[in-house]
This record gives structure tokens, C-alpha cells and sequence, in this order.
């Protein structure tokens, strides 16, 4: 197969929107999920995903045609199907070219990748000492080590944004982002590359990216890379109105894909010749979406999987923009449920939040710290069966609370991260609130609680 076909252009044609028969109910939802264990309420989509059994199924027959004849199937299966698999993501985001979608493992992967075209930026010469990389405080954590790893390392320096939480508008995040523009290019420095979430991890938060990459362009910033690991399937992307150099999601965490997969987009220009993998296997040197395609011997079925996934959505009213919407709503339903029930708030307002919400717990249950957010977690996950990401929120420097972040007991410190996905109940959050108010009666906090 040549490199063009490898790369570019389909032989037969790919359906954009599978057709749709009739809504799926209830009882398939429920059937689809059945491998989830039971008696646990799952209200924490946002880390791992969820995989239906529909897509588990496709995902076994490609592994066992890859163990029946994995020569032919190396040879004449894989490339197809990758290319399959990207030009669905491709109508999906609404890029240009299919050249511009690569398949990876996950968002780690693709920072990896933008982040060691920066650094040979560095080592090369091509980049002024101490030449800056602007990000937000609370940016994922791999990729702060990925920033450790091949920027700092090279000679250049990092910008930390600080990202106001609890929040009452998206204008507090552009304001504070035009700062660390600010203080980025201070004393002539360069910002070589501006990381950006799209939805912040802890806290989470939907980021305003498209008013964000617009100010790197107006302030001459070199690149701008949005991490979206929570976005494909969590909120609309459309990649051209965005206007990022480079673009991740996951596929595995909202779009219903097996871990892991995730799209790493780079829009054409005289960059993308600089993209490697940071596997390097025989594909070396045939643009990223080759190299990616073929790192060695390993399970892609992964990544073959998407046009079922796909399939999968399709059966939803709506598509994918129907479970998006119904996910938003019921994630903020459920949210003011439990903060009216815990005399507690929201840590943002509905139009920054997508299928993941803030809520805060009651100030009674002293999380003073991260060992104790984590313990608090544990402990709803041992004694409970509630699997929820507890954060901790540090007050102010001078002691005063944070507008919208006092209960009618003090300072409220910890907030839970909750996830709506399709296969929830309400039962699932009113679990997690009657867990809270038994702790709270018991007077339990964080400190005195047992997680084994």
C-alpha cells in the first residue's frame, strides 16, 4: 500500500451516520452495561470511561482475527481499519484532512508528542533559553511531567495560570489567562506553546478555548495545544472553529471506546513534518498518522473499534448530541440535588459545566488536605459502594472563603467531582447523598475514617 493510501484516501466509502432503525430503550441500556459490578454507584465516568458490550463484542473479533492470522491481518486489515477508524473521528471534529487525525493511546501520548517537537525546539537552537510554555495550574499531571521531561530539561521555563475555584463566570479564567500571557512574555521572552484545557480534570471546568486561542494568536504565542481528554463525547468539537495548532480527546472516557484511544489532530502546515511518535518502529519518518498507525507488534483493537462506537451512539435519540445534552442535564440535576441536600453549592455555574459537575461537601467533614480527599473517597468506595473523586480546595492565603464556598458550618473545602453517563440512575446519586449525611450525623471526618 503506498503512502497516499495509507494517509489519505479511503478505496470504498464510510458512512457518516449509521442508520437508525429505532431508539434504544431502557432495558438495552441496561443489558449493554450489565458487566458493570453491581451494587457499586459508578458516578465517576470522567476517569476510565465506559465500554458497552456491543463495542466489547467488535473489539474480541478484531483481537481474535489478529490471533487466527496475524500476518494477513497485519498486512491487510490493520491500515484499512485505521484509516476507517480516523476518517469517522475526522467527520466527527470537522477537520480538513484525514492527514491531519492520528490514532494514540490516550492524551498522555499526545503530549508527549507536541511537547518533544518543543523541546528539540530547545536543544536545536531554534528556541531562546528560558523561552516559555504557558499552562493552567491544574493541567493534567502527566502532562506537567511530559513539560519536566523534554521542555525544562532543554532550557525552557514554564507559566503556571492560576485557575479561580470556585468560579462564577468564564471571564475569571480569561482574565487570569491574559496574566500569564503577561507574565509569559516578560523581559522578551517568547511563548513558544500554550497548553489549554478544554475540560480541566480537578476541578473540573469547560474552558472558554476558543476565546483563549484567539488571545494566543493576538499576543503572537507560537502554538497552542488543547488538551480535551474529557471532550470527545462530553461536548462539541469542531477543530477549524477552535483554531488550536494541535487538538486531543479521548475516546475511551465519553465515547464509549475500550481503553485506551485517543485522536491527536495537527492542522497541516509546515509543522507537521516535525511530529513523531514517541515510539519510533519502521514507520519513522512517514508523517505522524503512518508512524502511529504501525509502532510494533501490540493490541490495536482499541483504535479499530471507533466506527462501532460509532454505531453505538447512533442508537440514541439525538446521536451523540442527544446523550451530550442529556448528560449535561442530568449531571446538573443531580448536583443540585446533592448540594441542596448537604445545605452546600455548585463550584461553577451550569454554562462552564458539561457532563461532570463540582459539588461541595459539607464543611463538617473537615477535608483539610489531599491525603484526606482521598481518604474520603476510599472510604465511600469500602463502606458505601460509591465511586466518586473527591477534591480538596485550599482557602484563600488570608483565611477568607471564596464567594459561593461556605456552608452554614464554615469554609467548604472538599468537593465532589460528579460524572453522568448513560447507564446512570438516580439511585447512584442518592446513594452518594444519603453516604454524605450518615458521615455527617456519625460525626465523622476525613481524618478518623477507615478505607480497607
Amino acid at each position: 500500500m503506498d503512502q497516499e493510501a495509507r494517509n489519505g484516501e479511503l478505496t470504498h466509502h464510510v458512512s457518516k451516520k449509521p442508520k437508525l432503525t429505532s431508539c434504544i430503550s431502557e432495558a438495552e441500556i441496561r443489558d449493554e452495561f450489565s458487566h458493570h459490578q453491581h451494587g457499586v454507584a459508578r458516578i465517576n465516568n470522567g476517569s476510565f470511561g465506559s465500554c458497552p458490550k456491543s463495542v466489547l463484542a467488535d473489539q474480541q473479533k478484531w483481537q481474535l482475527k489478529f490471533l487466527q492470522q496475524p500476518d494477513d491481518f497485519y498486512f491487510n486489515s490493520l491500515r484499512k481499519g485505521i484509516l476507517e477508524s480516523r476518517a469517522a473521528v475526522k467527520d466527527l471534529i470537522n477537520a480538513d484532512d484525514l492527514g491531519e487525525i492520528s490514532l494514540v493511546d490516550n492524551a498522555t501520548t499526545a503530549a508527549a508528542i507536541v511537547l518533544q517537537q518543543i523541546g528539540r525546539g530547545f536543544t536545536e537552537g531554534r528556541f531562546h533559553r528560558n523561552d516559555t510554555v504557558l499552562m493552567l495550574h491544574c493541567a493534567f499531571q502527566a502532562v506537567k511531567k511530559s513539560i519536566q521531561a523534554y521542555v525544562t530539561r532543554a532550557g525552557g521555563s514554564v507559566v503556571e495560570v492560576q485557575l479561580p475555584f470556585p468560579l462564577a463566570s468564564e471571564e475569571e479564567i480569561i482574565n487570569e489567562f491574559k496574566k500569564g500571557i503577561e507574565k509569559g512574555k516578560k523581559d522578551g521572552k517568547r511563548i513558544r506553546l500554550a497548553i489549554i484545557d478544554h475540560i480541566t480534570s480537578m476541578p473540573c471546568v469547560v474552558i472558554p478555548v476558543r476565546k483563549l486561542v484567539k488571545i494566543c494568536r493576538d499576543e503572537g504565542v507560537d502554538q497552542v495545544f488543547v488538551d480535551a481528554a474529557h471532550a470527545m463525547g462530553s461536548i462539541k468539537i469542531d477543530v477549524k472553529e477552535i483554531g488550536a495548532d494541535f487538538y486531543v480527546s479521548n475516546l475511551h472516557k465519553w465515547f464509549f471506546c475500550p481503553p485506551s484511544v485517543a485522536f491527536l489532530y495537527c492542522r497541516k502546515s509546515i509543522l507537521s513534518s516535525d511530529m513523531h511518535h514517541p515510539v519510533v518502529s519502521h514507520e519513522f519518518g512517514n508523517g505522524l498518522p503512518i508512524e502511529s498507525a504501525w509502532i510494533g507488534t501490540r493490541d490495536y483493537s482499541a483504535q479499530l473499534v471507533i466506527p462501532s462506537a460509532v454505531k453505538f451512539v447512533s442508537r440514541f435519540e439525538g446521536g451523540i448530541d442527544g446523550i451530550m445534552q442529556r448528560n449535561h442535564e442530568q449531571a446538573l440535576k443531580m448536583a443540585r440535588m446533592l448540594a441542596n441536600a448537604w445545605g452546600t453549592s455548585l463550584g461553577s455555574p451550569p454554562e462552564i459545566c458539561a457532563a461532570m459537575v463540582m459539588v461541595g461537601l459539607p464543611s463538617r467533614l473537615r477535608v483539610m488536605g489531599e491525603g484526606d480527599a482521598l481518604r474520603l473517597r476510599g472510604h465511600l468506595r469500602v463502606r458505601f459502594g460509591v465511586e466518586v473523586p473527591i477534591h480538596y480546595q485550599a482557602p484563600k492565603d488570608d483565611g477568607q472563603p471564596q464567594a459561593g464556598a461556605r456552608d452554614k458550618d464554615g469554609i467548604i473545602t472538599g468537593y465532589a467531582r460528579i460524572s453522568h453517563q448513560v447507564y446512570n440512575t438516580m439511585e447512584d446519586y442518592e446513594k452518594f447523598r444519603d453516604a454524605v449525611i450518615l458521615l455527617v450525623e456519625e460525626g465523622q471526618v476525613c481524618q478518623m475514617l477507615l478505607t480497607e
